[in-house]
């Protein structure tokens, strides 16, 4: 199996920024990617960023475009989220998933997640 560790979740003030990383260790595929959901109290868990390992091809919610970049270090088998401009409605438990299928955006096309980070932004 592959173990998926989130990091760098806090406190944050409105338009302040924020980074979260995302480390995978164990088995490794030969294409996959892996994404960032969130999920606040009393909502479902949505879709926020993916990025695929090959190529780094980068996917975004609407939400979160031009705020939020996802980048990797293949190096490291790292995954981060760098979160600028944040809002109060960004707050949420997130994340870090790794999928092998080509639906990123989808929350059903991930095998395995990590623990979570809370973020959580005040007014």
């Amino acid at each position: 199996q592959v173990q998926v560790v989130e990091s760098g979740g806090g406190l944050v003030q409105a338009g302040g920024s924020l980074r979260v990383s995302c480390a995978a260790s164990g088995r490794t595929f030969s294409e996959y990617a892996m994404g960032w959901f969130r999920q606040a109290p009393g909502k479902e868990r949505e879709f926020v960023a993916a990025i695929t390992w090959r190529s780094g091809i980068t996917y975004y919610a609407n939400s979160v475009k031009g705020r939020f970049t996802i980048s990797r270090d293949n190096a490291k088998s790292t995954a981060y989220l760098q979160m600028n401009s944040l809002k109060p409605e960004d707050t949420a438990v997130y994340y870090c998933a790794v999928t092998s299928v080509r639906e990123v955006t989808m929350l059903r096309s991930y095998d395995y997640w990590g623990q979570g980070t809370q973020v959580t932004v005040s007014s």
